[in-house]
């Protein structure tokens, strides 16, 4: 007998597993054609990359690839490559950013005529700064340097410029300088001064001949000024913030009584060096040291004498000189050292201070009260006139132009009234002409004392005094000798 109670049991574990077969069956064939479908939307629509191209931060579209922005780059460089021979030149501010699309939307021709009209060609340049400031462009750093350089050579050789700046990088004693020896022992820039790395049109880049200039100068355009009618120097220079010495030193042949011409033109820009270059000089000078004058008085020698008791001579010395000079202009001079050669030897002159009234002092007095000189020594009406004539005093009293003693004194011939004074120092003095003598011979006299009145006596034309000097018998001229 067939128990279909058993059979039942069975059945319904198959009908099971077929169901779930079935059901794995449905299942894999959902995910082959979910596979199918996208695998087909892929081969329709394949992701790509494309690049989106800014200029400064501005959107200039999409390319789909970074060759089309590079050749737009090139084209361009090329077009003023050949200007700029010496320059790196480059594409300023283009950023090309990447992004990966299923379906591509781009448009090369639009984007590569909107990069090559907007994007700027700049060059790789090196920058010279000056406190901070950037003052010139230059290719690249070592033109740079070089004009640092060239600026630095105008006020120290090259020779020396390389030897400091050994020197700076290991430590080296100097010899000790000779006589007659200097040397430039440091170079600086007093300004602070760099090198930088910068993006620049290049038309602002200049050669290191212009930017030699431009350190030297504070300019690169000279302002000129065409003269007008009614200028003159003085007012050029004022009107342009110039003395007029500043004015004459930019016009090289004109001085202060130069004469302008309408129309002349004169260059009106004062020069300002943008830098500053110390140099720092050792120098070993000899050098005389002056003699001292001493005067001694002696009162066993008479007034009036003096003698040479030492001869003075030059003493000598060596001196070491530190001197700081700012662009070639001595700026400090101090003495480091000094060693005395030789002591100088002081000059002694030994003067007397012993008076006798009978001897004069030397120095002759004015032998009238006031008056003025009518007639001078020499010749004159066809003879020599031997001493000067007084005229015209405040009173007609005559005195003695110094101590001595009355040698003579009376009636002389063409002289009239005549007195000789003995000085008894080599000089005699002659007074002649006089209305009057109040001084008798052998008599002594002192500087000033009244010896007589002014009169026109003798071969006279007039009121007058007629006064010689002679020194140790020699006839000399009077005004060699008077103070008034």
């Amino acid at each position: 007998m067939v128990n279909h109670n058993n059979n039942k049991r069975n059945i319904f574990p198959r009908s099971l597993f077929r169901k779930n077969g079935l059901l794995k069956k449905i299942a894999l064939s959902t995910f082959a054609f979910t596979t199918i479908m996208i695998g087909s939307a892929v081969a329709d629509n394949q992701i790509s990359t494309v690049y989106h191209v800014y200029i400064n931060g501005e959107n200039m579209g999409t390319v789909d690839n970074e060759q089309v922005v590079n050749q737009v780059i090139d084209t361009k460089i090329a077009s003023i490559q050949k200007e700029y021979e010496d320059l790196e030149l480059i594409a300023d501010n283009i950023k090309l950013i990447p992004e990966q699309v299923f379906r591509s939307n781009v448009n090369n021709s639009e984007t590569t005529k909107k990069i090559a009209s907007t994007v700027d060609i700049v060059a790789n340049v090196s920058a010279v700064v000056i406190e901070d400031e950037i003052i010139a462009y230059l290719s690249d750093e070592e033109a740079a340097n070089e004009a640092i350089k060239r600026y630095k050579l105008k006020y120290v050789n090259e020779e020396d410029l390389l030897d400091i700046e050994a020197r700076n990088k290991t430590e080296v004693v100097l010899p000790t300088l000779k006589e007659g020896e200097s040397r430039i022992v440091d170079v600086q820039l007093v300004e602070k001064v760099s090198v930088s790395q910068e993006k620049i049109n290049p038309s602002e880049v200049l050669t290191v001949e212009e930017a030699l200039k431009l350190l030297e100068k504070g300019t690169l355009e000279e302002k000129k000024y065409s003269v007008k009618t009614g200028d003159v120097l003085g007012s050029i220079a004022v009107d342009h913030n110039l003395t007029t010495k500043e004015l004459l030193a930019l016009n090289p042949g004109l001085n202060e009584d130069s004469l302008i011409k309408v129309g002349q033109e004169l260059n009106v820009t004062a020069f300002k060096p943008l830098l500053t270059v110390q140099t720092i000089m050792e120098e070993v000078k000899a050098e005389k040291i002056d003699y001292t004058y001493e005067i001694k008085e002696d009162s066993n020698m008479y007034k009036g004498d003096q003698k040479v008791q030492q001869q003075g001579e030059e003493g000598q010395k060596v001196v070491n000189y530190v001197i700081s000079k700012s662009n070639g202009q001595t700026v400090k001079k101090e003495k480091a050292s000094e060693e005395i050669i030789k002591e100088a030897i002081p000059h002694i002159v030994v003067k007397g201070t012993k008076v006798v009234p009978s001897r004069g002092t030397g120095q002759l007095a004015w032998p009238a009260v006031g008056g003025y000189i009518s007639s001078q020594m020499g010749y004159r009406w066809g003879q020599m006139h031997k001493g000067i004539d007084i005229a015209r005093p405040s009173n007609r009293t005559i005195k003695a132009a110094d101590n001595g003693t009355i040698v003579s004194a009376g009636w002389d011939g063409g002289y009239g009234n005549k007195i000789v004074i003995d000085h008894n120092n080599g000089f005699r003095t002659v007074y002649a002409h006089l209305d009057s003598i109040s001084v008798n011979v052998g008599q002594t006299v002192s500087q000033g004392q009244q010896i007589g009145v002014m009169g026109s006596t003798g071969h006279s034309t007039g009121v007058h005094l007629h006064f010689e000097v002679y020194k140790n018998g020699s006839l000399r001229n009077p005004l060699e000798y008077l103070s008034r």
